[in-house]
């Protein structure tokens, strides 16, 4: 027998936790949540400085990407969290919410204003909790505690902090301002030093006792069952068998890999696709699954210390630096970012110093031109994926990072630096010898900074997947709310936008209940 709600929840990651508690708000709504995964339990997820050593575990889903040409070969592995808050238990904490023209050209994109800075402003404010307190661009009273650090910064920090301000770059009081070109420590989703996950904010004991939310844990989508233009149920996993679960309003929440995918094994997307997987064509949409692109990160620029590097009493990369291509512009869009990890960051294909003998400067590129896809294999959740991020592909892209890794080397060399710098690892002076050595050193030093978008972007043309309400084109009762519905990546983190939008989503919703 079908399982009903009124409204049906998939994927329970940060933006389906949101999405629950606010939607079950109304107790004559019936609202069930389904999750691949259960609560969180590894302690770890809960240290700070434990998150790039937790990624692999039991509750990731540990995706991999095709090899790479634009870095070096190599397959990229793409956490994703298989749990209640889903990545927010596996990101590295920082919150930023993005530059201002981000969001102008979400509106431009959608035709709605909604998705400008502004428009999103109350949204970002309702899911916050400041440290600092709130006031015209923070919130204070939301469910999601944001720390902005003081005494807690590390030294090392501090000091590239005080590097760039000797340099001639603005001092921020943080990252979510309307002016994002400047340095800051990072405001982190941290809570009496311990990560704070979207499930730990809004899925409170009192929320999940609710007789109208149903949260169905260890249960993954296999597939959506469409008839005519509407979802009729989806079929979930349930031990070695699969159930119906229905919804008078269904919502895709299994974020920028999940949700196409689902769509694709529903029997939406490239009709040449599917035939090629095994699925038959229900709804032709050939944008599904593309305009995949993802946020990287050199790692990077590595140093060996003429001191000890102390343990982070937070966790481990403390600040960023975001800045215009050209270094007299202290306003406007990023076109680069510079990271301090208090400890040896390196990629695979890179030595680094043991612990507490070094530390990294990364460097990446706030808004990447590149754009690849992702798609189905076969119609089981079992058939593995190809993801192709289609790394490093324009030469945008791969000049600014030149210009990232360049400016990192120049902070690394400021005079607040000279205490803490014995001797610069990476690059060495044949990788920078011409900017093909550059580019060769560049492609074996990224790394994800596990921000994949864009696959069920929104937009007001007839291709994009949903529509400015976050309406699926072609299905009158779905709705998509993560971070594929992503028009064009935001200059930072990606995390802090995606709880944004899925507040707006249920706030707009309540309204018009």
């Amino acid at each position: 027998m079908p399982h009903d709600a009124d409204i049906l929840i998939l994927g329970g990651g940060s933006a389906g936790c949101i999405l629950a508690a606010r939607l079950s708000e109304n107790p004559d709504v019936q609202v069930t949540l389904v999750e691949a995964g259960e609560e969180a339990k590894d302690p770890d997820i809960a240290k700070p400085d434990m998150w790039p050593f937790i990624q692999g575990r039991d509750f990731d889903w540990d995706f991999e990407t095709t090899p790479q040409p634009g870095t070096a070969g190599r397959v990229h592995r793409w956490a994703r969290g298989r749990v209640l808050g889903g990545s927010s238990n596996l990101h590295a904490m920082f919150h930023v919410r993005g530059h201002t023209e981000d969001f102008a050209r979400w509106a431009e994109l959608t035709g709605d204003d909604r998705w400008s800075f502004e428009g999103l402003l109350p949204h970002f404010k309702a899911t916050e909790s400041w440290s600092t307190g709130g006031d015209e661009l923070h919130g204070g009273d939301g469910p999601m505690p944001i720390m902005l650090p003081s005494g807690q910064t590390h030294p090392l920090v501090r000091a590239y902090i005080d590097g760039w301000v000797e340099l001639g770059m603005p001092r921020l009081h943080d990252h979510c301002g309307r002016e994002l070109i400047g340095t800051a420590p990072n405001a982190l989703m941290i809570r009496d030093g311990r990560r704070v996950s979207v499930a730990d904010a809004w899925l409170t004991e009192e929320v999940c006792a609710r007789p109208n939310l149903t949260i169905v844990k260890n249960s993954p989508v296999r597939r959506l069952v469409l008839e005519g233009t509407r979802v009729k149920a989806a079929e979930i996993q349930r031990g070695d068998e699969f159930e119906l679960y229905t919804g008078d309003h269904v919502i895709l929440s299994l974020g920028a890999i999940g949700s196409p995918l689902t769509l694709m094994r529903s029997g939406v997307g490239d009709p040449e696709m599917l035939r090629a997987a095994g699925v038959d064509c229900v709804l032709e949409r050939r944008e599904l699954g593309k305009n995949l692109h993802d946020h990287l990160l050199g790692a990077g620029n590595i140093y060996r210390a003429k001191q000890h590097v102390g343990p982070s009493k937070l966790q481990i990369s403390e600040s960023l630096s975001y800045q215009a291509e050209d270094p007299a512009q202290t306003t406007g869009r990023p076109d680069i970012v510079v990271g301090c990890v208090a400890a040896p960051s390196a990629s695979e294909m890179l030595t680094a110093p043991e612990l507490g003998e070094g530390f990294t400067l990364l460097f990446g590129v706030t808004n990447p031109t590149s754009r690849g896809a992702l798609y189905i294999t076969g119609p089981e959740l079992s058939d593995r994926p190809v993801i192709n991020p289609n790394y490093l592909q324009t030469e945008r892209d791969r000049h600014l990072f030149r210009v990232a890794l360049e400016r990192a080397r120049m902070v690394g060399r400021s005079k607040m630096l000279v205490p803490w710098m014995a001797e610069e690892m990476h690059p060495t002076a044949s990788d920078l010898e011409s900017e093909e050595a550059m580019d060769a050193f560049i492609a074996k030093a990224v790394i994800t900074h596990h921000h994949p978008v864009a696959t069920c972007r929104m937009g007001a043309d007839e291709e994009s997947i949903v529509d400015a309400s976050l309406a699926m084109r072609g299905l009158d009762n779905l709705s998509i709310v993560d971070s594929s519905v992503i028009p064009e990546i935001t200059a930072g983190p990606i995390h802090a936008v995606v709880m944004a939008i899925a507040e707006s989503f249920a706030s707009d919703f309540i309204s018009k209940a």
